[in-house]
């Protein structure tokens, strides 16, 4: 008699659907409303798929900051060959796209409610591109030759406060983002030539 294999119960487009869901429902709810019940029933699955597949409520956050900075990693290796300029521009793309999960990877509201950030090595791999774009762009002697992970936290940080202010709707009424943004990012790279 032949071995039947055992029929798949949590598939990938499952697990995909409670970390999509549990980013919207914390964005929505907050993270101390949200319950792995709640998420399961929007979801369309039960509790069981959700203990399976992640553990618990602090295992499946985690999952979905994870999950975040892996998409986020991709998108910036998509842009690495347009430099620090297209490293830029792909950061505030995918946050735009993103926001939510933007929110919870950056926002630290997470961490104030249940054990959860970010595994390093995930959040890591995903800065990876920065800090090879800023050491190409110091042996080109394009950017000031200061410790590499210094200058690339720098701009990390600079980056990062432009998008989050757009995303908070901070800026003056009016504000063209696209132009802004694109000058910004000129005005970061003559700061650091």
């Amino acid at each position: 008699m032949e071995d039947m294999a055992r029929p798949v119960l949590h598939d990938d487009s499952l697990k995909e659907r409670l970390l999509d869901t549990t980013a919207d429902l914390v964005h929505r709810m907050g993270p101390a409303r949200v319950t792995l019940r709640e998420v399961a029933a929007e979801a369309g699955t039960s509790t069981t798929a959700v203990y399976s597949l992640f553990g618990g409520k602090s295992q499946l956050l985690t999952a979905v900051v994870d999950n975040g900075f892996r998409s986020f990693g991709d998108a910036q290796r998509s842009a690495s060959g347009g430099g620090l300029r297209g490293l830029g521009l792909a950061y505030r793309e995918w946050a735009l796209e993103h926001p939510t999960l933007y929110r919870l990877m950056f926002g630290g509201t997470l961490a104030a409610y249940v054990d959860c950030s970010p595994t390093p090595a995930v959040a890591s791999d995903a800065m990876a591109p920065l800090i090879e774009a800023v050491t190409s762009a110091q042996n080109a002697g394009a950017i000031r030759d200061l410790p590499t992970e210094t200058v690339a936290v720098a701009i990390w940080g600079q980056v990062h406060g432009l998008v989050s202010l757009q995303l908070a709707e901070l800026g003056a009424p009016g504000t063209d983002w696209d132009a802004f943004y694109s000058e910004a990012i000129d005005a970061i790279a003559r700061g650091w030539a």
